[in-house]
């Protein structure tokens, strides 16, 4: 009597030695509940449904025995360890501009997408992200939330910009982010430059005052 593995038909003469056995069509199977590996899948059905019209035919066990399932998984993977803003705005973008999958896990990439969505991004999510990330150094300070911009570490604030968690909305419509940015030397200035760039977003409050008034109380009543 022999013992089959379901997944790569290899044979084996007990069955111990089929528990063990660890095939990479097995394991790609077995990995399937994983952040990354989900996360890679989404951006896989993306692939189709933008590339070839439709992907309904495509399951999982297509995209295990797919020979991009390594490049999407390790997307998958950079947009979980990365905390990449909203994910399927950043595959969508990839897919518009034609970006390369062997370079989607580039920070060089994903920085160009970042400083254009935060552009475009609604209000609301700006506002949000702030005070969640806020909240989160509160937490690990004991200091009130809204003073993470007044006595945050500026580096950790500068790191705060470049990753998104702090929009050129609060930046500029708060008194706490007026201060933060008095504060900066001229290399944290250039670090941030790309994401603040005044010019641009003095034309972005310009098109959308009602927007800038609304962040502008948030803020104010909740002490930033």
């Amino acid at each position: 009597m022999t013992f089959t593995c379901e997944y790569c038909k290899k044979t084996f003469a007990r069955e111990t030695s089929l528990a063990v056995h660890a095939c990479e069509p097995k394991r790609r199977r077995l990995a399937r509940d994983e952040a990354g590996v989900r996360m890679g899948f989404q951006a896989y059905i993306r692939f189709y449904e933008t590339m070839q019209g439709s992907a309904k035919n495509k399951t999982h066990d297509d995209f295990c025995d797919s020979s991009y399932y390594r490049a999407f998984v390790k997307f998958g993977n950079y947009c979980v360890n990365t905390n990449v803003i909203a994910p399927e705005r950043f595959m969508a973008w990839l897919l518009k501009n034609q970006k390369k999958i062997d370079h989607w896990c580039s920070d060089s990439i994903y920085t160009e997408y970042l400083i254009e969505y935060l552009r475009v991004e609604a209000v609301a999510d700006a506002l949000a992200r702030a005070i969640e990330h806020s909240m989160r150094w509160a937490e690990e300070t004991g200091n009130p939330s809204h003073d993470w911009m007044r006595y945050g570490n500026t580096n950790a604030l500068c790191y705060a910009v470049t990753a998104g968690r702090i929009s050129p909305w609060v930046i500029y419509n708060s008194e706490s982010g007026q201060k933060f940015l008095t504060e900066l030397s001229t290399e944290q200035v250039a670090m941030v430059w790309p994401y603040i760039d005044s010019d641009a977003w003095q034309r972005k409050f310009s098109n959308y005052p009602a927007d800038q008034e609304y962040v502008k109380d948030i803020l104010k009543k909740a002490g930033w």
